[in-house]
């Protein structure tokens, strides 16, 4: 990890910290109850956050070999895969960017993922933050069903609430660019 690199992951968990953890009494995806709740959705979509989650994560996936393409289930994970796929340009990398809808559109194409092809091409999905693991999952599946040879799942904050052990479970390696010890929530 460059000085560079280090200096963004720094800033971008300073920004987390302060402008998407709040405190109270939240009840998860998971229908557990939690002390606070991280909107990453508060970062993700701001014009000083969004190129930091590019570059932090652009450095977490720098090592998985040829990757045509990032994303995910929309909506957590579309502004994380625009990142990377503006950052990645910006650096002279080819990463394109695809959505996985909920359920396939009943109309036009019908298709379930938008974006470019992606038979038989290596993909890494992404989410802003995991709790269950089960939008990742879920995209995984929908990409395996075209033919896509999903690699990584990629996540901008763990929870540290299983998402983990259920992606690898399904063969699936997991990593995640910042956890709860680094927001001080551990």
């Amino acid at each position: 990890m460059t000085q560079h690199d280090s200096d963004a992951r720094r800033q971008l968990i300073d920004h987390i910290s302060r402008e998407a953890v709040f405190h109270g009494d939240f009840t998860l995806t998971s229908g557990k109850k939690a002390s606070y709740y991280v909107d990453l959705r508060k970062v993700s979509l701001d014009h000083r956050v969004a190129p930091l989650i590019g570059q932090v994560m652009l450095d977490l996936i720098a090592d998985v070999p040829d990757v045509a393409a990032v994303g995910g289930m929309t909506m957590g994970a579309d502004p994380i895969a625009s990142a990377i796929l503006h950052q990645g340009a910006a650096r002279g990398l080819a990463y394109d960017a695809f959505v996985v809808r909920k359920e396939p559109k009943d109309h036009g194409r019908g298709r379930q993922i938008e974006g470019p092809e992606l038979e038989g091409k290596r993909v890494i999905v992404l989410e802003d933050t995991s709790t269950t693991g089960g939008s990742p999952l879920k995209a995984v599946e929908a990409l395996r069903k075209v033919g896509a040879e999903v690699v990584a799942v990629a996540v901008v904050v763990d929870r540290n609430t299983g998402a983990r052990e259920v992606i690898e479970a399904e063969g699936v390696p997991y990593r995640y660019a910042i956890g709860l010890d680094d927001l001080g929530l551990a």
